[in-house]
């Protein structure tokens, strides 16, 4: 009894401290915002509580924020005082935490009654009304609307007025309108489908066109709540809106910049290539780029859609920083219907050399160092082909006791060769998309050394097209890829170890992988969606036609390069669904399915294919190489060996709800379930082997988070604390009895917590 007096009493302490009124200018009184009550007809279907919810939305002004029904914000602005400086601490204070009150005087309920009617009107509820009061208490005020309201107009009839000119045929609105018989009136609804019209005209060679050209008129007076749309166009329309334009002549900019703008009349040095007039005098580019990416010509309908194509295509080739374009109306009175196009295209910088230093600490124990040099063409041939060069150097040293002298050096250089369109022998494609397609050549080569025990030479080449089918769907197909790695430098002290693991070996084997892969994702690009979804899925195929060639049927027996080659198939699964609440509130889950099938002449799939499972964007409470295969526990020595310890399937399933806390600051509370398994026994035995009841070893996980929003990158920490130990005796395995925070063991035993940038998916 004691405790509630004492808390009654801190609560009216803090509401009395709260008092804003004295502060309040002489005859103000504090807004606490709007409450409607709706009267509403017996046949209107809207419920009150959605209609006073629209309503609300037109209510003016914004209250301030109240907590326990107190004006928190208001009384820390007056608690803080009017600063002296504009851009001191007490200003950045008095912004950051309070907000100026809003007062009587700021309300105006008849224009709000009226706003609120005509929010009725634009939704079809004709001839309904709105009066709005205001109630006094205390210090504060109340804004009070009553609203009458009548059931909602549908439309009966979509009528178009016959118009002299040739638009309406254009139009060909019959059976592809946004407006059907039937469906209730709204405003937004003819917007939007004026703006359709024009967009269809747009792309019929109506350039001067504009949807104001476009006039709706309802009938509300045929009575039983119908109206009858009457839509024409406008007898103002100018002549020029009424015509459709063609194309008469295009002339290309390809150097052009603000200080120097060449003048658009002057056609000396311009080369005319497929009708388009090209100014190139410094000849940094050939003619044939933009043949193959304007895809207007003299004499063709002007089109936004072609207009939109061109531009896009300009900017994404890589070459142009800016690109513009401008219309203008040949001035013949003998056929003015005419337009000339003129693009600007002002060049990016043609070569870049660019150093990257990067430091990081991975999470198997290791910490390390980057040195990067990249150099870059981005119009090497003069068909904006992108040439990147890349050498690399960096180590990483182990900081795990048990693994001292297991450190990693690698260097390595990379060249890419990236063509705007597709480079297919004896074939030419005809592209007309939003996007250029691209071919890829890559060609790289890696020396690794894990100190101790070996060396490795990885070569890569790769032959791949990459296309768009839209903004947010992509697709990569390579038809060739090609890795080799040859091993060398084996000491005395590797075999030692392979004599009492014979599985070690298989980290010094050299293999060819030759094979091809398909890539498609889908994502829906936009953060501010109220449901996104992001889609992966990829096929890899290595080694099949060798297979057949060679006859291949035990594994290692067939040998390309002086090394056997690998043979597979892998195919990649990787589904995310992110819903956002009102609150801000997100709860975002993924789905990874990984399935590889190694056979023939591979027992299993090559390390650098290989699924792996734990750390700070997987399974959270289990670090990288410290779960699975399976029921299988990795011991030190084999992540001492091993460059990667996993497997040929996979599944894993996250969920995670991202709550906003205040300012950058957000938390989060997760789920992580998964693990990996084998196609057989080779590597880790019947405990890593993949069987019937696999759902008996996933690793289940959970945990807590907080991130924050620093602006240019996002900050995340994640403890994470296991729940089920697949590699535990089985009935053992569900470990959530044995948590116990208080244990400084257990504490070092279990908890993982994860540092990393951005979001874990």
């Amino acid at each position: 009894m004691k405790q509630i007096t004492l808390y009654t009493l801190l609560f009216l302490v803090l509401a009395s401290s709260c008092n804003v009124g004295r502060y309040l200018p002489a005859g103000e009184k504090l807004y606490r915002g709007a409450s409607i009550k709706v009267n509403k007809n017996k046949d209107v279907k809207a419920s009150n509580k959605s209609l006073k919810k629209q309503l609300l939305l037109a209510a003016r002004p914004k209250p301030n924020k109240f907590i326990l029904g107190q004006p928190y914000k208001v009384w820390w602005w007056y608690f803080i005082g009017e600063p002296k400086r504009p851009k001191g601490l007490k200003a950045f204070l008095r912004n950051k935490l309070g907000e100026p009150p809003v007062v009587s005087s700021r309300i105006n309920t008849k224009v709000t009654a009226e706003n609120m009617t005509a929010f009725l009107e634009n939704i079809g509820y004709f001839h309904s009304t709105v009066a709005g009061d205001t109630t006094n208490k205390g210090y504060f005020t109340n804004a009070v609307y009553t609203a009458h309201i009548l059931p909602q107009h549908t439309l009966r009839n979509i009528i178009w007025v016959n118009d002299s000119s040739d638009l309406l045929k254009q139009l060909d609105v019959k059976g592809k309108s946004l407006l059907k018989s039937g469906m209730p009136y709204r405003l937004s609804d003819i917007t939007a489908e004026r703006e359709l019209l024009d967009i269809k005209l747009k792309t019929k060679g109506y350039y001067y066109f504009n949807p104001d050209y476009i006039m709706a008129y309802a009938d509300s007076t045929i009575g039983n709540y119908k109206v009858d749309l009457f839509l024409n166009i406008k007898s103002i329309t100018p002549q020029s809106a009424r015509h459709a334009y063609t194309i008469n002549r295009i002339t290309v900019f390809p150097n052009y910049t603000l200080l120097k703008p060449a003048p658009d009349t002057s056609i000396k040095g311009t080369v005319n290539v497929d009708g388009l007039l090209i100014r190139d005098t410094v000849h940094k580019f050939k003619p044939e780029l933009f043949k193959r990416t304007i895809t207007y010509r003299p004499g063709k309908l002007y089109s936004s859609i072609d207009q939109n194509t061109t531009l896009n295509r300009l900017i994404n080739l890589g070459a142009f920083k800016f690109s513009k374009n401008r219309y203008e109306a040949v001035k013949d009175s003998a056929d003015p219907y005419r337009l000339n196009v003129f693009y600007y295209l002002t060049p990016a910088k043609k070569k870049s050399l660019q150093a990257e230093l990067d430091g990081f600490s991975k999470e198997n124990k290791y910490i390390g160092t980057k040195l990067s040099l990249n150099w870059k063409n981005r119009n090497a041939f003069r068909q904006s082909e992108q040439l990147a060069i890349k050498a690399y150097g960096g180590f990483e040293i182990s900081t795990n006791d048990s693994l001292k002298k297991n450190n990693n050096f690698r260097v390595g250089t990379e060249a890419t060769l990236n063509f705007p369109r597709y480079l297919i022998p004896f074939f030419r494609i005809k592209e007309n998309n939003l996007y250029p397609a691209r071919t890829q050549f890559l060609l790289g080569y890696e020396y690794f050394i894990k100190q101790s025990f070996y060396t490795k030479n990885v070569f890569r080449f790769n032959y791949e097209f990459q296309w768009r089918e839209s903004a947010n769907k992509q697709n990569i197909l390579a038809p060739l890829s090609f890795t080799y790695l040859y091993a060398a430098n084996v000491t005395d002290s590797f075999y030692t170890a392979a004599a009492l693991n014979p599985a070690l070996l298989s980290n010094v084997y050299n293999e060819a992988i030759i094979g091809s892969y398909y890539a498609y994702t889908y994502n829906t690009l936009n953060p501010m969606a109220k449901n996104q979804w992001f889609f992966n899925a990829n096929l890899e195929a290595a080694g099949n036609t060798l297979g057949l060639l060679a006859g291949a049927k035990i594994p290692r027996s067939k040998y390309i390069f002086g090394a056997p080659f690998a043979q597979f198939i892998k195919g990649d699964l990787d589904l995310r669904f992110t819903k956002r609440y009102r609150s801000q509130i997100q709860w975002a889950n993924r789905l990874q399915i990984g399935i590889g099938f190694p056979y023939n002449n591979s027992a299993f799939l090559p390390f650098s294919k290989q699924y792996v499972i734990g750390g700070s964007s997987s399974i959270r409470a289990f670090s990288v190489r410290s779960l699975g295969p399976g029921s299988y526990l990795p011991t030190a020595k084999d992540q001492s060996y091993y460059q990667t310890i996993g497997g040929d399937y996979k599944l894993l399933v996250n969920s995670e709800i991202r709550i906003p806390l205040f300012g950058r600051f957000s938390g989060a509370v997760f789920t992580d379930v998964g693990n990996v398994w084998t196609k057989d026994t080779v590597l880790f035995g019947k405990a890593g082997q993949f069987k019937k009841d696999f759902l008996r070893e996933l690793a289940v996980a959970s945990g807590i988070g907080l991130r924050i929003d620093v602006g240019v990158i996002l900050l995340r920490f994640d403890l994470g604390v296991p729940l089920h130990k697949p590699y535990l005796p089985d009935g053992q395995r569900w470990v959530i009895d044995k948590i116990a925070l208080g244990n400084s063991t257990w504490r070092r035993d279990n908890l993982v917590f994860n540092i990393a940038i951005g979001y874990p998916f």
